[in-house]
């Protein structure tokens, strides 16, 4: 009996230790990441030709976000952003330049990543989907940048297709032969989300870090058939494509033909939000639903790629602009937060925030140090309600079609464009308070307002050798 007593005591004594570490660590944290879906989109946000309700309880039971803004208009800059805690004019990847054999610029090894912050404090970290920043064994290469565990297509433009020939489990290839002569055999969003669940699985005793960029719903506009079943036919007349289907580049990033663009749109953001609620209802039943602050966000606007219609679905909302504009509607997306017990369910935000406040959110939650050298604010306050810091200004860049870059600064947000031929061009200014479209240009009213925004454009770009921006490129035009 006494060893009996003796046996239960310690063991009694070991569970209130584990409760309180549990207690006293840090969240679980889930970051997914959508591809190309806009503003209106998810119906939390005013879609009304389909139903988002796994992601609207994200909204029902956290908070949205109004005013929150991608890192660029286009996927690697986005991410670059997202993971290093620098806008465009700062972040070490500031385009979708290619790198071969496959993939795409590589970050540098001195970049810091949200993975590398997170690792230091003892988080598992895996990322599973679409990632860009580095082919395998370059020093962007995922596992280089913090990653424990990568599975998903490496290189952007082979991610444009959704039954590829082969992803990435870290460092080793997995062809998908079943995808040979053009089958359509294994889905990719499907092997990505299954990898995604059993990482979460494996690491459910420490705390983890679950990147999950899916491609979804980037063109091309594929559905499995069972969700195409949901919507074919109501949303007439249907938009064709007529895409590559065989020979030359198929399935090595051209998007395949879709006649049914429509509804392969809705069936795959109905595929995202389905996916969303697998992930909310594992955390559940593993017993860290309460332990574990899950977001998501888009890397960009709506693209009008591949049969997509961002006009019928009115995928912008109020929003002007699509995906490679720096209008509204290519870089102010959707961000939703669920954590619960501590952040009030329902709440709607207004803080103006962006990419990469990300990283200094996730350092805060985790209780690592502040990161220095960025241009991200936390946003936990926010989350918590709490008093919240405000950012002076968001600044953006974008290096093809001639150039552009945007500010905003309170309500007052500036446009500039077509900079490799006019460096000193004109700069249009909007007044989002009153004109959340962009409809008017009152630039010719407000000169003041215009020269500060244009300093800021001025001061916020730092100099890159491996992304000379367009001004840069005249400069030295003119210098030959």
């Amino acid at each position: 009996m006494r060893n009996i007593n003796a046996i239960l005591c310690c063991t009694l004594a070991v569970s209130a230790c584990h409760s309180s570490s549990n207690e006293n660590s840090p969240p679980n944290i889930v970051l997914i990441l959508a591809d190309d879906l806009g503003y209106g989109d998810l119906s939390c946000y005013g879609q009304k030709k389909f139903s988002t309700p796994n992601i609207d309880r994200l909204a029902s039971e956290g908070m949205l976000f109004t005013q929150h803004y991608t890192g660029c208009t286009v996927s690697a800059p986005s991410r670059s952003s997202l993971m290093t805690g620098q806008h465009t004019g700062h972040t070490p990847i500031r385009g979708n330049t290619g790198w071969e054999p496959e993939g795409n610029w590589p970050l540098k090894a001195e970049a810091l990543t949200i993975a590398e912050v997170l690792k230091q404090k003892g988080f598992t970290t895996g990322a599973f989907g679409k990632w860009g920043l580095g082919y395998i064994g370059t020093e962007g290469d995922p596992n280089s940048q913090g990653f424990d565990e990568f599975y998903g297509y490496n290189c952007q433009g082979l991610a444009h297709n959704y039954y590829p020939d082969h992803l990435w489990h870290n460092k080793l290839r997995v062809d998908l032969h079943e995808n040979d002569n053009g089958k359509t055999e294994s889905y990719s969003a499907d092997l990505i989300h299954n990898a995604a669940i059993e990482f979460m699985e494996k690491n459910r005793k420490v705390p983890f870090f679950l990147f999950y960029p899916t491609t979804i719903p980037h063109a091309e506009l594929f559905a499995k058939e069972e969700y195409m079943k949901k919507f074919r036919g109501k949303f007439l007349p249907e938009k064709s494509f007529e895409g590559i289907d065989s020979g030359p580049g198929f399935r090595l990033g051209p998007y395949g033909s879709q006649r049914e663009s429509h509804a392969a749109f809705a069936a795959m953001v109905t595929q995202l939000d389905d996916y969303v609620g697998e992930i909310i209802e594992k955390l559940k039943k593993m017993g860290l639903e309460n332990n574990t602050i899950v977001f998501l966000a888009s890397d960009n606007g709506p693209h009008l790629e591949g049969g997509a219609d961002p006009d019928y679905f009115d995928s912008n909302g109020p929003l002007k602009g699509y995906k490679r504009d720096l209008y509204e509607g290519g870089i102010r997306t959707p961000m939703l937060v669920r954590w619960p017990g501590k952040i009030k369910a329902a709440s709607k935000s207004d803080h103006i925030s962006a990419f990469w406040d990300i990283l200094p959110t996730l350092a805060e939650i985790a209780g690592a140090e502040p990161v220095e050298g960025i241009d991200g604010i936390s946003f936990l306050p926010e989350l918590l309600g709490n008093e919240q810091k405000q950012h002076e200004f968001l600044y953006w860049e974008f290096h093809e079609q001639g150039g552009k870059a945007a500010v905003r600064m309170g309500d007052w947000k500036a446009v500039k464009r077509d900079i490799e031929k006019l460096p000193h061009g004109p700069t249009e200014l909007y007044d989002l308070r009153n004109d959340i479209g962009e409809t008017t240009d009152i630039a010719a009213q407000h000169r003041e307002i215009v020269h500060a925004l244009d300093s800021i454009i001025e001061l916020a770009h730092v100099k890159s050798d491996d992304f000379p921006f367009a001004c840069e490129a005249t400069e030295k035009k003119h210098e030959k």
